[in-house]
């Protein structure tokens, strides 16, 4: 137990630095959202936004340039033991998604602005909760062979849960949103 508690604080003395998943979501500034950016060219726009979102790991599940919408897959989110992953902003979250099965998902807006001279980015990072209906674990029973019956091949054992997992909705995740804008400021800038 002792060793397990050492392991775990050097690891959170080991990834802490400038942008590590680890800081507290309130260390920086807030960075307006949507992020008024000033850009000519709305097709290197797009490509560093959805770079971005490569850098978070998230797989992208749609992409309309014609309703100016990116949308991505959903994502388990990381715990403790994943320090490299940046989905999980804050100890909070970390810890969150290392005991409870936690999920997010981001959609990014690339608007042109009003004024016709430049773009504004919208991202909203919608988690969730996983909610099971029952026990998932099934016990091994029907699947082996017992010795006192005699054989009986049923081929339609219950594998895995009886029912799908629920999702419950916990609103928008505004420290990843906030984290995904500053990479997005810095990805811009360049």
């Amino acid at each position: 137990m002792v060793r397990c508690l050492v392991v775990t604080i050097a690891m959170m003395v080991c990834s802490s630095g400038c942008m590590s998943p680890w800081m507290a979501s309130g260390s920086f500034a807030p960075v307006a959202n949507p992020l008024p950016v000033m850009a000519t060219n709305d097709e290197v726009l797009w490509e560093r936004t959805v770079d971005v979102l490569h850098d978070f790991h998230f797989e992208i599940a749609r992409e309309s340039r014609f309703s100016r919408v990116i949308e991505t897959e959903y994502r388990t989110g990381s715990g403790v033991l994943e320090p490299w992953h940046q989905d999980s902003v804050g100890s909070e979250n970390r810890w969150e998604s290392t005991l409870q099965s936690i999920r997010r998902k981001v959609i990014v807006r690339v608007l042109p602005s009003g004024d016709g001279a430049g773009y504004l980015v919208t991202v909203e990072a919608f988690k969730e909760s996983e909610d099971l209906a029952g026990v998932a674990a099934n016990s091994p029973g029907g699947a082996t062979f017992q010795e006192a019956t005699p054989l009986d091949r049923d081929l339609n054992q219950v594998v895995g849960q009886s029912a799908p997992s629920g999702w419950i909705p916990l609103g928008r995740d505004a420290a990843l949103e906030q984290h995904i804008l500053r990479s997005l400021q810095v990805a811009y800038s360049r």
